[in-house]
Formats: C-alpha cells, sequence, structure tokens
C-alpha cells in the first residue's frame, strides 16, 4: 500500500534516479538557504502523495515525474489553510460522467436529493459520537434530542439553502458538546481564520486534512470535483471534496481530536497563541498529524464488502457509491458508522 508522506521542513525536494531525494534547509530570515541537512531517499513506488507544510523548492523535472508516478502534492500556508494541490493529469475523465453531474446539478429536485442525503449521513455520524460518550458517562442527552429533532425536518426540505439551515443547526448543536467530551480544554463557540483557541484549531486543521484526502479520492473516480450539491460550485475551488467530506469530519476528524486531547497526546504547549489566533506549532502539528494518519490506515470489517477496509479507502469506495447514483446504477446512501 503506497504511503502519504509529510513535508513539515523547508527543503529540497529533487528526483534522483527512480527515486525522490529530500534534503532539509535552514533558511534566513529572507529565505535564503543557509545550511543543508542529511538527504533523505524516497522509493518512488511506496509514496502516493505528499502534504507539504513547509517551503518546498523543486523544479519542472520533479513534476512531470511525479505525475508520471501519479504522485500528488498538497501545499498547505504558515496557517495551516490548505492552498492548492499539483495532481497528474485526469486519466480517468469520463465524458458521460461529466453531463450526468451536471444534470443532477442542474435539476432541482436531484440535487436536493443528494445534498439532503450528505447531511444525513454526517448527522447520524455525530449523533453516533455524541452517543458514544453517552454511554461513557457523559450527560448529552440534551443535545442528541436536539439532533435527533433538526434530522426529522430533513425529508421536509425542498432546496439546497433549507437543507444548508438544518446542517448548520446540527452542527451548532454539536459542537456544543465539545466543551463535555473533551476533559481539558474549552471550545466555546466554533472560530475560523484564525482560530480562536486550541479546539477551533485541530477542527479547521483537522477538517483541511479531511478535505484533501477526500479531493485526492475524487481524483481516482471519474467523477468532477468542481460539480458538488450541497456546497455550491465555485471559482477555484474543490466543492465536490467539501460534500463528501461531510460524512468523513465526524468518523475521522473529531474522533482524533477527542483521543489526543483526553489521553494528553496534544497539551497546551503543542499551540502558539498570537494575535487573537491560536495554530498549532511543529510538534503539535507533527503529533496531530500522525494521529490523524494512524486513523486513515486503520481498518474496520466492512458490513457490506465483508473484508477488512482502512478509512482512507472507504472515502473512495464512497465516491464510487456517488458516481453509481449518478449514472443510475445505484441508489446513493452515505455511509454510517455502525459500531
Amino acid at each position: 500500500m503506497k504511503k502519504t508522506f509529510y513535508l513539515f521542513n523547508p527543503g529540497v525536494l529533487e528526483r534522483k534516479d527512480n527515486t525522490l531525494k529530500f534534503t532539509p534547509v535552514e533558511e534566513d530570515g529572507n529565505g535564503e538557504c543557509q545550511k543543508y541537512g542529511q538527504p533523505r531517499y524516497l522509493p518512488v513506488e511506496d509514496i502516493g502523495d505528499f502534504y507539504v507544510f513547509g517551503s518546498l523548492r523543486a523544479n519542472s523535472a520533479l513534476f512531470n515525474f511525479l505525475g508520471q508516478k501519479n504522485i500528488s502534492v498538497h501545499f498547505f500556508d504558515y496557517y495551516q489553510n490548505y492552498t492548492g494541490s499539483f495532481m497528474s493529469r485526469d486519466s480517468l475523465l469520463s465524458g458521460r460522467m461529466l453531463l450526468t453531474q451536471t444534470n443532477h446539478y442542474r435539476s432541482k429536485a436531484k440535487r436536493v436529493e443528494i445534498a439532503r442525503r450528505f447531511i444525513d449521513g454526517a448527522s447520524f455520524n455525530m449523533l453516533t459520537n455524541l452517543q458514544y460518550y453517552q454511554r461513557r458517562g457523559k450527560e448529552l442527552s440534551v443535545q442528541i434530542d436536539k439532533i435527533k429533532a433538526f434530522r426529522d425536518q430533513l425529508e421536509k426540505c425542498n432546496t439546497v439553502n433549507q437543507v444548508m439551515g438544518i446542517e448548520g443547526n446540527i452542527r451548532q448543536t454539536y459542537y456544543e458538546a465539545f466543551d463535555i467530551i473533551i476533559n481539558d480544554f474549552e471550545m466555546g463557540g466554533r472560530s475560523k481564520q484564525p482560530p480562536a483557541n486550541e479546539i477551533n484549531a485541530l477542527i479547521s486543521f483537522g477538517n483541511m486534512i479531511c478535505y484533501t484526502e477526500c479531493l485526492r479520492a475524487i481524483h481516482q473516480t471519474q467523477l468532477n470535483p468542481t460539480i458538488s450539491y450541497l456546497h455550491t460550485p465555485g471559482e477555484r475551488r474543490y466543492s465536490l471534496s467539501l460534500d463528501v467530506s461531510e460524512i468523513f469530519k465526524p468518523l475521522i476528524v473529531d474522533r482524533v481530536i477527542f483521543m489526543v486531547l483526553n489521553k494528553r497526546l496534544i497539551q497546551k504547549s503543542d499551540f502558539d497563541h498570537k494575535l487573537a489566533s491560536c495554530l498549532l506549532n511543529e510538534r503539535g502539528k507533527k503529533s496531530f498529524v500522525k494521529a490523524l494518519d494512524d486513523k486513515l490506515n486503520e481498518t474496520f470489517k466492512h458490513r457490506s464488502l465483508k473484508r477488512e477496509v482502512s478509512f482512507r479507502h472507504l472515502i473512495k469506495l464512497e465516491c464510487y457509491k456517488l458516481a453509481k447514483h449518478l449514472l443510475d446504477m445505484e441508489e446513493y446512501k452515505p455511509f454510517k458508522m455502525y459500531w
């Protein structure tokens, strides 16, 4: 199985025969190289993609090589926001899929139905998280009952805006439970760009990773990532990744956040507070990324396939289910956690 590599430090990535060579560098305040570190050689057959969190020096020959080997590179800025990806040429493009995706978007009834199913799956998985902690002594009955009531309203929604309104109410109620579930940190309200505290910093960063994993999975199917149903397609964004990630944020990101904070794998010293913002520092970022990657590689017995499946592969399976729905081959049913 191919691996994901995370590059936290500034460095130079280049082709070395049929391998990749990464050399870390120390930079001065102007971004100029002061010192080269010990290079590391990476067998190209083992690599699925790179996540780049520091500055990366590379040339077109490298990206030509990565494109030939179908290796993607995802970039994040200083504030841990996703900024873009290099991905190989779309070898799976399908005119038929593009047309049917567009037709489902243009049909009000079909678009609303898909949007409802995304939120049905996402809210079910949020509810499952709360019920899990309710069974372990956390008093979450108020939030559970409110989310159930909001979920009952989904079938009555006739527009995407109504679905998004229900989703907003569900998520606000869900986030109210975080202060009960998490022991040593307080979330308060949801804050973004920049996150105001530690929990918000983990949510924002984790959601970016989940969004990028969904983009990676979509790219491995015939789906077009710019045509979406819940989120409005816009310029310069892969909005279908936002749709699909709604289902997996509770399953992957939120569960990892609860685990790393309650087990004290990440502590207050793993964050930097600057100008009313809170971001993971380098040590915290490495710890959180490792926990997320372990979760993505974790396997479970898939109820339908009757075999072990990783969470990373589960995202790809979800994209295939959506594609079959769009092609009128099989009704789309979002993945719902059953343990």
